[in-house]
């Protein structure tokens, strides 16, 4: 039988899984995102991979749910397994803003139209199929899984849920980046093992009778939470829970942990060490044709892929394990970096679209200056078990050198198919403050900020300081406002020495835990003192596995277990907003009124200037 030409893109109907030649797909992929067959999206990656190990695979992109239920049938019954994830967002937050209202538009859905995906899509998803294939077993994975593994917080119901295996009913969860636990399932099932007797492969959750022992593994030790049901009557002991899974996540040699829920036992087996270079350009190597299935062009482009499809990710990770961010708890906190090579590669593929015109939008990561940042001796590392390798300090075995990611910037600027290559992701820019980062004596982050300003810089830069108050930044896990200042001097310098205009773009949060209502004022105070006004803010919003979720749903932190405060309501939400909005007429009488009201009327005086009868403010 002749072979289906591997560069082409898999097969989303039966027409196209005929053309291929087969008569049955090894495992079919269901997924929440419309299919991109680009790196960026997991849909795409999980697929490729399974192709690279032999399998037919064929994907199901946005199923409709609601009526007869035809796309979950209509590519048959797979040999193996059916793959689930709810896509590139967990589902939640991709229909809800931070106020719980739904949003109008979906940016992984052709002409970014809403309504693509159901609420909880994992577990919806996985229940139909488990309704319709009852014999089949059902992997589930993507950040909505990964992040949903354990008892966790939900926001938008406002409760605690059960690990995600309980309510989908699948077999087998895949936590974290997917690839090196997928391929050793994809080997087990080959070779005749059922996908629910994989249990002893890292990085996989399930779940198992109470009275079942657990799978025999030599170098694995066991950590017990407390039960689901005790969670649901005892906040400090689900915050408690947290603290374990965190640690765990971020340890070398971690060890597997169990958790009661009802009659069941939760397994979630420790992680594989991170992915090394090798592996990594193994991943992103893989034939993508790098642009969404042809079945879409009628219904028009996909916002996040238009976003990204000139861009190139050169790492996963981040080792800052801030609070609210869920980068750590899904790539890991330590950094996956790929190879010089591999990088040049997908640019020289870049160049080769017949739509460049020249500019890559974003040479990054999660956090654009972490590439190739590790221990320095990485027995200390398998060691450790801090959650970030920055905060409070940055830790004395961390090599920040920024050198590599400046020759790559430099060998992309010399390429002849690039006219220019921005860098769109956020900066970690007290990375590149002297007086925050010691670590390296030849200060190459010099280097690298003087090319980045005056070669990478799109108009604007985007860094994040997230909040101005110490103690609400501590909470947080960021640094000090004051370094954020001096990166500011430092780059306002570098700007003048070259004759840029090219503002700084600051982003900060509104009612994250640790932040008073005059926290919020006197940010507004300093920003202002710094010249910006600020158009954009986000409010804070509670996602699963993290540490400010934790917070704002016991109202302790993890680690310490003491109280710390978090607006809840709207009308506290609402008042910290309002602050940043301080050169607006409509909030000018309201913020004088409020802060005379809290006893700061130094504060009113900074925001709004001296009143007298021929001037309001």
């Amino acid at each position: 039988m002749e072979e289906r030409p591997i560069t082409d893109w898999l097969p989303l109907t039966k027409k196209e899984v005929e053309k291929c030649g087969w008569d049955e797909l090894d495992v079919i992929l269901i997924s929440g995102d419309a299919y991109v067959d680009h790196p960026s999206f997991g849909t795409a990656v999980i697929g490729r991979i399974m192709e690279s190990e032999g399998l037919k695979v064929g994907i199901v992109a946005q199923p409709n749910w609601q009526d007869d239920l035809r796309d979950f049938k209509k590519l048959g019954k797979p040999k193996y397994f059916f793959g689930v994830t709810a896509g590139c967002m967990d589902s939640m937050v991709n229909h809800y803003t931070a106020n719980r209202r739904l949003r109008s538009n979906d940016s992984y859905t052709p002409g970014g139209e809403a309504g693509f995906r159901p609420d909880y899509a994992t577990t919806v998803y996985s229940n139909i199929l488990k309704e319709i294939f009852p014999d089949v077993p059902v992997l589930i994975g993507g950040i909505e899984a990964s992040l949903r593994r354990v008892t966790h917080y939900d926001y938008w119901a406002d409760k605690l849920f059960p690990s995600v295996l309980v309510d989908s009913k699948a077999d087998v969860l895949v936590y974290g980046m997917g690839e090196q636990p997928l391929r050793e399932i994809i080997r087990g099932v080959k070779s005749g093992i059922p996908l629910t007797e994989l249990t002893h492969i890292n990085q996989v959750a399930f779940l198992q009778p109470k009275e079942a022992a657990l799978p025999v593994v030599d170098s694995w030790e066991t950590v017990e939470l407390s039960s689901h049901e005790d969670c649901l009557v005892d906040k400090i002991k689900y915050a408690a829970n947290f603290k374990i899974v965190e640690v765990e996540s971020n340890k070398w040699q971690a060890n597997r942990i169990t958790q009661q829920v009802g009659d069941q036992t939760l397994v979630i087996n420790p992680p594989f060490k991170t992915m090394d270079e090798v592996e990594m350009d193994r991943s992103f190597d893989l034939p993508y044709t790098r642009l969404p299935h042809p079945k879409y062009r009628k219904r028009g482009p996909i916002p996040a892929f238009e976003m990204i499809k000139f861009s190139v990710n050169m790492h996963r990770g981040c080792f800052g394990g801030c609070s609210f961010c869920t980068i750590s708890a899904h790539q890991g906190k330590f950094i996956a970096s790929r190879s010089e090579k591999s990088i040049m590669k997908e640019v020289d593929q870049i160049t080769k679209s017949p739509d460049f015109k020249g500019y890559i939008s974003d040479l990054g990561g999660p956090s654009a200056n972490m590439y190739k940042m590790r221990g320095k001796d990485e027995s200390i590392c398998a060691r450790c078990s801090s959650p970030s390798c920055i905060h409070p300090v940055i830790c004395s075995n961390l090599d920040t050198s920024h050198k590599p990611l400046t020759e790559i910037y430099k060998k992309v600027d010399a390429h002849p198919g690039i006219k220019k290559a921005f860098v769109g992701s956020g900066v970690r820019y007290d990375l590149l403050v002297d007086d925050f980062n010691k670590n390296n004596s030849d200060m190459n982050h010099d280097e690298y900020m003087e090319q980045l300003i005056t070669r990478h810089v799109s108009g604007r830069l985007k860094v994040a300081p997230e909040h101005t108050s110490d103690a609400t930044l501590r909470v947080m896990r960021k640094p000090s406002f004051k370094y954020f200042r001096k990166f500011k001097e430092k780059y306002d310098a570098i700007s003048a020495k070259h004759g840029l205009k090219q503002p700084l773009i600051p982003y900060f949060i509104s009612s994250h835990p640790g932040c008073e209502e005059v926290d919020m004022a006197n940010l507004a105070a300093e920003t202002k003192d710094l010249g910006f006004h600020l158009e954009q803010v986000q409010d804070f919003t509670p996602t699963p596995m993290t540490v400010a979720e934790v917070i704002y749903y016991t109202g302790v932190h993890p680690y310490t277990l003491q109280p710390i405060y978090t607006a809840k309501t709207k009308e506290e939400k609402q008042n910290q907003n309002k602050y940043f909005f301080w050169y607006k007429a409509e909030f000018k009488d309201w913020i004088r009124n409020r802060l005379t009201k809290l006893q700061r009327p130094d504060l009113a005086q900074r925001l709004l200037g001296f009143r007298n009868r021929n001037q309001k403010y």
